[in-house]
């Protein structure tokens, strides 16, 4: 009996097994270096939550939704770029009205809300600051 094709049949199925069992260690050493790349994606992640969840408490806290009337966005930006308090009166010119009463006290009503709101504080009578 030849045996000599039998042997050559199995130096074929050994070089394939190798040829797979070479394959499937590449995939392997693929898999363990994007498994260490998460791993460490997971830790700065981990770091990321405990640095911003530690910080929580020194942010200020958001500020209220403000009204839906359009004169509100520009009386804060006008209290951003005041250097102290302002008066109705002051508020209004800025804003660019007509420094008449029914608009002083249309804007001195919009500023006692944002009191109220939390946004100003009022100093004096009448004398109202950002809040810090």
């Amino acid at each position: 009996m030849n045996i000599r094709p039998l042997l050559e049949a199995l130096d074929i199925q050994e070089d394939a097994a190798r040829a797979l069992a070479d394959d499937l260690r590449a995939q392997i050493d693929a898999l363990r270096t994007r498994l260490r790349e998460a791993e460490t994606h997971l830790e700065h992640l981990t770091i990321t939550r405990k640095t911003v969840t530690g910080l929580a408490d020194r942010l200020p806290a958001s500020l209220p939704e403000l009204p839906e009337h359009p004169d509100y966005p520009r009386i804060l930006a006008v209290f951003n770029e005041a250097t102290g308090p302002l008066r109705a009166k002051d508020v209004c010119q800025a804003l660019g009205h007509e420094v008449l009463p029914k608009n002083v006290e249309g804007t001195r009503a919009k500023l006692k809300r944002l009191v109220k709101l939390g946004i100003l504080t009022e100093a004096d009578t009448g004398n109202f600051a950002k809040k810090q």
